[in-house]
């Protein structure tokens, strides 16, 4: 079958933060010359990106400053940060918290109309902005709005991307299917800025929502383009289970306490000074560790816990900037966190892994492709990344990218053909032949439940040799089954279960980068902790894994990490 051929100038895969983002900056920038087109897996406002709670952190306070902010995102990171871009981010943050409110942004205010901060864990003074407890959905709301105001940007909702088309060199375009059809078309264009957000959905229990399943990271690692340090996944320490829906670090930065079924405050023995507030893997590990002491309580599903107790807060804020919070307790969860602590546990969160790009141009290897926000790995958040970080990382690099690309189109000469049918061709019967195939011996839910309990099992918090290994070997004999897969639903319309089948294919993919990269990782550094290697190993490993794919499986480099002003010194919170 062939695809049906639209030709625009700037694709941008993905819609939350990062990819509106940078819609916007290049449209400004372009004043309606180049047209952008934005590819949506979801209807816009149903993008993970309005899913956050907690802020957006950045400098706009007396008695903060850059360098604070600068030292304390590369101290979370373990010193894996490159530290020329953390100091550039820094420097751009504040500017999006200015623009966003320019364009309708409600941020918190006091009463005397001043912006509200909050503390958020390892951040040395509150520097998190917000908008009550709905960040996300707001940030969204407004940036949506900027975009459909756009003098020439278009949206294709609930069209799902499956490959990138290249000449070996350059970008030349992508073939996405149209959810609603089942129609494949070919986007030709002169650029792309990869926005596709994180892998999540490769775990168990997690903070994501459904559809977050590392399209964009797989499509990438096929297409030739590294991928960058995709053994650091972050778990977020307090989530309502067991459902994992998240209880923000903006709680703890209120006063709200961790406790251990004794009643205990026991962040005091793994973090003396900033306690709650330490960076989120060491407040992962330490509640983990309690659990398995056997000082953890009975939750629902009989899932093992702590208890986060949100009383200190204060009636007043409960049930005003944390109302969700406090309706999502007692409806899920049946306690009212006015009254009593809830259970809360570690859920996987996000990726510090993503697409490899150079500096703040956010350029990958192969010519034309840019990538922004969590997809990306801009060395910003190196082995951990800080609670309140990301929102304005998606913002500034997805203005980042949003300029690189416009650089890069602006200053294209005249176009050589080149004859992509064939390659299109061959991609498009790769997904035909999921749905075309009579039966075989597994479904596209087997292999994903299988997947999300190996890596749940072997490459989560804690990691060792033997799990490793083993790990690797089932998501090898995962792969060899996949190729039985048959999906049941024969329909082209609004075909979930086809899919799902190409969505298990990128896990599958991404399962297998991300163990082998934590397998070749032999020390503990930031959200990797190896329990047959539980020291930092600066000699031999302050540096970037670099994942580039082969037929054979995955092929392992490094580069070295950019140093600018602080040596790396032993993490203490």
């Amino acid at each position: 079958m062939e695809a049906e051929v639209i030709t625009t100038d700037l694709i941008v895969l993905g819609s939350g933060l990062a990819g509106l983002r940078a819609a916007i900056e290049f449209d400004k920038l372009s004043n309606g010359r180049y047209e952008v087109s934005v590819i949506s897996k979801v209807q816009v406002m149903r993008s993970h990106s309005v899913a956050p709670e907690g802020g957006a952190a950045a400098v706009m306070q007396k008695g903060d400053s850059f360098e604070q902010h600068a030292y304390d995102t590369i101290k979370g990171s373990d010193f894996l940060a490159d530290q020329d871009v953390v100091q550039q981010f820094v420097l751009d943050a504040p500017g999006e918290i200015v623009q966003l409110e320019h364009w309708g942004m409600p941020w918190a205010r006091d009463s005397e109309g001043n912006l509200l901060a909050r503390a958020f864990g390892a951040h040395e003074v509150p520097r998190t902005y917000f908008a009550y407890d709905r960040t996300g959905f707001f940030l969204m709301k407004t940036l949506y709005d900027r975009a459909q105001a756009g003098k020439n940007i278009k949206f294709y909702h609930e069209f799902f991307a499956t490959a990138i088309i290249h000449d070996g060199t350059r970008f030349r375009g992508l073939i996405a299917m149209d959810r609603a059809t089942g129609n494949f078309f070919l986007f030709k264009g002169k650029a792309l800025i990869m926005a596709t957000g994180g892998i999540g959905r490769i775990y168990k229990y997690v903070t994501y929502s459904h559809t977050v399943t590392g399209d964009g990271l797989a499509m990438a690692y096929r297409a030739g383009i590294p991928l960058k340090d995709m053994e650091f996944i972050q778990w977020l320490p307090t989530t309502m289970i067991p459902y994992g829906i998240p209880a923000t670090e903006a709680l703890r930065g209120h006063g709200a306490l961790l406790l251990n079924a004794e009643g205990d405050r026991f962040m005091k023995k793994y973090a003396p000074r900033k306690m709650e507030l330490a960076a989120r893997d060491v407040v992962t590990r330490a509640i983990l560790t309690e659990i398995k002491e056997g000082k953890g309580v009975e939750g629902p599903r009989s899932m093992k816990a702590v208890l986060l107790d949100t009383r200190p807060v204060g009636e007043d804020r409960l049930k005003s900037i944390y109302k969700t919070f406090r309706e999502n307790a007692i409806q899920f969860l049946g306690k009212d966190p006015l009254d009593e602590p809830i259970p809360v546990l570690p859920a996987a969160h996000y990726s510090m892994g993503g697409i490899h790009v150079q500096g703040t141009e956010l350029a990958t290897p192969l010519k034309g492709v840019f990538a922004a926000g969590e997809v990306a790995n801009v060395s910003l958040h190196g082995a951990n990344r800080l609670g309140s970080n990301s929102l304005p990382a998606c913002l500034v690099t997805g203005k980042w990218a949003g300029r690189s690309a416009f650089a890069y189109i602006s200053a294209l000469n005249s176009d050589v053909l080149v004859d992509l049918t064939e390659k299109v061709k061959v991609e498009i019967n790769k997904s035909y032949s999921l749905i075309k195939k009579e039966n075989g011996s597994s479904t596209v839910y087997d292999i994903r439940n299988e997947v999300q309990t190996i890596m749940e099992d072997y490459v989560g918090v804690f990691r060792n040799e033997d799990g490793l290994m083993d790990a690797l070997k089932r998501i090898k004999s995962l792969k060899e089954s996949y190729k039985e897969v048959y999906v049941r639903d024969r329909a082209f319309d609004y075909n979930l279960e086809w899919v799902h089948a190409h969505e298990v294919t990128n896990l599958l993919d991404m399962a297998e980068v991300i163990t082998n990269s934590a397998l070749n990782r032999k020390e503990s550094r930031g959200a990797h902790f190896r329990q047959d290697f539980p020291v930092r190993d600066d000699q031999n490993y302050l540096k970037h894994t670099l994942t580039t794919f082969a037929i054979e499986g995955p092929i392992i480099t490094y580069i070295p990490v950019t140093i600018t002003k602080w040596k790396p010194t032993e993490r203490v919170y």
